[in-house]
C-alpha cells in the first residue's frame, strides 16, 4: 500500500497551531482550518509534480534537519527554503492558488500567503523527517512522492479543484493526459470499426431482406404496399445494427482500457463482475426508523442507536453490577465526524446522530455513558491524543449543553493505542481507526 503522506502532515497542523494561528494572523479558527484544508493536498501535489526535481528532493532533505518543525509560525514566512521551492512547485501560479484560497476560505490574502509557506513548512519538514527515519535516498523520496498522484484531487475540499487553483491536472500529470488520450484513441479506433462492421452487416442484412421482398412480389403478382413498407423495414433493420455494434465496441473498449491516474491499469470487467465467486461491492448503509418507546429516530439498522436502545430495553444497564462489566462494550458513531484537523467543527450530517443520543439518555435517565475519542497510527502520538482528548470533550460540552450532562460521567481521548490498521495502509482503510465512541458506564 502507498503512503498517503498528508495524513503524516496533519499532526504538525492540529487544533494548537490553528488557534495560534488564528490569533497571530488576526482570522477566525474556522477560516485558518479551512485554507490549511485547501492548501494541504495542493502543496503535496505540487511536491508530486516535481517528484522527479533534484532541486525539490535537495529541499525536503534539507528540510528534515533545518528544524522548520519546530518554530512552524515563525520559521515559514522568511525561510529561503521555503520560498525558493514555492516557486520551483507553483511559478507564477503562486498568486492564484493564494487568491482561491483566500476567497473559498474567507481570509485575507496575506493571511492566506503566510498559511502557505507555513503549509509548505509542514509538508517538507514531515515528508524530510519521514525519509531521514525510514533511511529513504532521493529515489525513496521521488517514489514517496509519485505515490501521492492518484489521490490528490480527491482529497481537496468541496468547491476547490486543481482548476480552481489554475492547476489543472493536465498541466501537472501530464502521464495521466496521455493515458487519457490513449484511451480515447483506442475508443475511436474501435467505434469506427465497429461502425464499418455495422454497414456491413446492415448491408448483407438489406440485400437478403430486398431479394426475399422482391420474390414475395414475383409470387404474388406485386403490390404497392412494398413500395413504402421495404425501404421502413430496411431503415429500421438499419438502425437496430448500428444500435447493438457501436454499443457492443464501446461497452468492450470501456471495460478493458480503463487506467488509473498512477498509470496502473485497472480491469473495470472483472472489478464490477457477478461471476461465481467474486466479492459483490459492499451494499450502502441507509437510515431507518429505530424505536425509542414509540419514538422513531433515524439511523441504521444494528448501528450504534439500534445497539444503545436494544441494550437499555433489555435492561442490561440495569442488570450490570459495575463500572467492569459495561468498560469493554464501545458503541461507534456511524455519523458523528469532525472536519480534517478541528477538535470544534462537525462535518455535516454529525448534528442529528447527537440529538439522537440525547433523545436515548432522556428515555433513559438512569443511564450513564462516557466518551471515547481515537486516531490511527499515523502522525504525531502526542498530537493525536491531544486532538482525540479534544474531540472526546468536545462531544461531552454539546451533550451537557443538550441537558443531559450529569449522565456523562467522563471523556478521553486514546490517540491511536487501539489502533489496528498499518501507518502505511490507504487512507480508505485507515479510516476504521478514525472515530468517536461511547460506552455505558456507572
Amino acid at each position: 500500500m502507498s503512503l498517503n503522506v498528508i495524513d503524516l502532515i496533519k499532526g504538525q497542523l492540529g487544533p494548537a497551531l490553528v488557534s495560534q494561528a488564528a490569533s497571530q494572523f488576526g482570522e477566525s479558527e474556522s477560516g485558518i482550518s479551512k485554507a490549511i484544508g485547501g492548501l494541504l493536498p495542493a502543496v503535496v501535489g505540487g511536491l508530486a509534480n516535481n517528484a522527479d526535481n533534484p532541486g525539490v528532493v535537495d529541499a525536503i532533505t534539507k528540510a528534515s534537519s533545518s528544524g522548520i518543525l519546530g518554530n512552524l509560525l515563525g520559521g515559514s514566512s522568511n525561510n529561503p527554503i521555503i520560498t525558493s521551492l514555492l516557486s520551483s512547485l507553483f511559478g507564477d501560479k503562486i498568486g492564484g492558488l493564494v487568491n482561491s484560497i483566500a476567497s473559498f476560505s474567507g481570509i485575507s490574502n496575506n493571511s492566506a500567503g503566510s498559511l502557505l509557506n507555513l503549509v509548505t513548512g509542514a509538508t517538507v519538514g514531515t515528508v524530510g523527517k519521514y525519509a531521514a527515519d525510514n533511511n529513504l535516498g532521493a529515489s525513496g523520496i521521488s517514489s514517496l512522492l509519485n505515490d501521492q498522484k492518484g489521490i490528490i484531487s480527491s482529497l481537496l475540499p468541496a468547491g476547490l479543484s486543481l482548476a480552481s487553483f489554475g492547476l489543472g491536472a493536465e498541466n501537472w500529470f501530464g502521464q495521466a493526459k496521455e493515458t487519457v488520450s490513449s484511451v480515447t484513441s483506442t475508443a475511436k479506433d474501435n467505434i469506427a470499426e465497429g461502425v464499418a462492421t455495422a454497414r456491413e452487416n446492415v448491408s448483407e442484412g438489406a440485400r437478403e431482406i430486398r431479394e426475399q421482398f422482391e420474390n414475395n412480389n414475383n409470387n404474388q403478382g406485386g403490390g404497392s404496399i412494398w413500395k413504402w413498407l421495404l425501404p421502413l423495414l430496411l431503415l429500421i433493420a438499419a438502425g437496430y445494427f448500428l444500435w447493438k455494434q457501436c454499443e457492443k465496441k464501446q461497452t468492450t473498449t470501456t471495460m478493458t482500457s480503463t487506467s488509473d491516474s498512477t498509470g496502473t491499469s485497472v480491469d473495470t470487467a472483472s472489478a464490477t463482475s457477478t461471476a461465481p465467486g467474486t466479492p459483490a461491492a459492499p451494499v450502502a448503509k441507509t437510515d431507518e426508523n429505530i424505536d425509542l418507546n414509540g419514538v422513531s429516530l433515524k439511523g441504521y439498522k444494528g448501528g450504534m442507536e439500534d445497539q444503545m436502545i436494544s441494550f437499555l430495553k433489555t435492561d442490561g444497564y440495569k442488570n450490570a453490577a459495575d463500572d467492569a462489566a459495561l468498560k469493554d462494550k464501545w458503541y461507534d458513531f456511524d455519523h458523528v465526524n469532525f472536519k480534517m484537523g478541528s477538535s470544534t467543527e462537525l462535518e455535516a450530517g454529525s448534528q442529528g446522530q447527537l440529538d439522537n443520543l440525547v433523545a436515548i439518555l432522556k428515555a433513559f435517565p438512569d443511564a450513564k455513558i462516557k466518551i471515547g475519542g481515537y486516531t490511527d497510527k499515523t502522525g504525531n502520538e502526542a498530537s493525536n491524543v491531544k486532538l482525540s482528548q479534544a474531540r472526546a470533550d468536545f462531544i461531552k460540552a454539546a451533550l451537557a449543553k443538550a441537558g443531559v450532562g450529569a449522565q456523562v460521567l467522563g471523556a478521553e481521548g486514546y490517540g491511536s493505542k487501539f489502533a489496528k490498521v498499518d501507518a502505511k495502509a490507504s487512507d480508505a482503510e485507515r479510516a476504521a481507526d478514525r472515530k468517536m465512541s461511547v460506552r455505558f458506564a456507572k
